[in-house]
């Protein structure tokens, strides 16, 4: 991956973004999409649409989500504590002892998440996971009035973590799930305005997956593509504690490659072109099934307006939904090139009628 791109994503990945509050991202995402882009479109939803051969046939929409998990501030207490809801899904082990940064009225506010100590802990509550309305935010207020001097009921909050380099091409940080799959379909977007594609290509960054996948039937009901990718992350299974996970998604690994997924969710056909693809090209894959409609975007777009000839690519990530997930650059970059070139081989003859 190159440094504009590895740039791109660090930024990206450092936006306080949260389902509902995505405009942090979005700004991130459309600075760089303008720098090649046909046409940039944002619908109200907070959707962002990149444009690339608008006029050209058929419509495809390449999709990837660029909110992540956090937490809302639904109460302030006498005392200058922040009380909290979940946005999205959280493991209520994780939080505490974290530190924050809010999105408050004049910029970005530190604080931590606060845990008794465990030697005032009685031995059964050492067992326990507290509850996530049990935990509270301390920015160091003195009082309620101090701290509505910077913080407001409603104001979004994420765990503290950037992105940070491992080992080989690998990456740490919150909110790879999805802002991996965001950057990816912006960096097929860029490689598709020099391959020049028939098909009209809208790459999507979209809105509110990790309450229900909001942005996505939206998107897709104003795009109405006639395909559509979408790009999000897949559980890894090549760590410790992961033994049973393998017998359901089978063996997929960090730096093989994009997932590509087969099952009643995928359009066939679409899923051959894909693996035709990837084989042609050289671009490292995994295959894996998904029995039911996928918990992503693709499962939205498949069943938009008349339906969609859809597909799922995914990439791996370890430790999904928590402030140290792991993914690979060349994993990402791979994703990009397999959307990018799948695209450029549909034109109006590509016939999706599974039968």
């Amino acid at each position: 991956m190159n440094k504009r791109s590895q740039e791109f994503l660090s930024k990206l990945i450092n936006a306080i973004s949260p389902s509902g509050y995505e405009d942090e991202a979005a700004r991130v995402w459309i600075d760089e999409a303008r720098t090649f882009a046909d046409d940039i479109r944002r619908d109200s939803h907070g959707n962002a649409n990149a444009v690339i051969n608008a006029g050209g046939s058929p419509r495809i929409m390449l999709s990837g989500h660029y909110d992540e998990i956090g937490f809302l501030i639904s109460h302030i207490s006498d005392e200058g504590y922040c009380w909290i809801q979940p946005i999205g899904g959280w493991d209520a082990q994780i939080p505490q002892g974290q530190h924050v940064v809010i999105r408050g009225r004049k910029g970005h506010v530190h604080g931590v998440i606060g845990k008794c100590p465990i030697h005032l802990l009685k031995n059964d509550a050492r067992e326990k996971v507290t509850k996530l309305e049990e935990q509270w935010v301390d920015i160091g207020a003195k009082d309620r009035k101090a701290a509505e001097k910077v913080v407001a009921v409603g104001d979004p909050l994420v765990i503290d973590r950037g992105m940070h380099h491992l080992q080989g091409s690998l990456v740490a940080g919150r909110g790879f799930d999805n802002r991996a799959g965001a950057f990816a379909v912006l960096e097929a977007a860029r490689i598709l305005a020099k391959l020049k594609p028939q098909a009209e290509v809208h790459a999507v960054a979209t809105v509110q997956e990790e309450i229900g996948l909001r942005g996505a039937r939206t998107a897709a009901y104003g795009v109405d593509p006639h395909v559509g990718i979408a790009v999000d992350v897949t559980f890894a299974t090549d760590y410790p504690s992961m033994g049973d996970a393998t017998k359901k998604f089978g063996k997929v690994k960090v730096g093989k490659g994009v997932v590509i997924t087969r099952g009643p969710n995928i359009n066939p056909r679409l899923f051959d072109l894909m693996v035709e693809t990837a084989q042609k090209k050289k671009i490292a894959h995994q295959i894996c099934a998904e029995s039911r409609p996928t918990g992503t975007d693709a499962n939205a777009i498949q069943i938009s307006r008349a339906g969609v000839a859809t597909g799922l690519l995914s990439i791996p990530n370890r430790y999904m939904h928590t402030p140290c997930e792991v993914v690979s650059l060349d994993d990402l970059m791979a994703t990009a090139e397999l959307m990018a070139h799948t695209c450029a081989r549909i034109t109006t003859d590509t016939d999706f009628i599974p039968f």
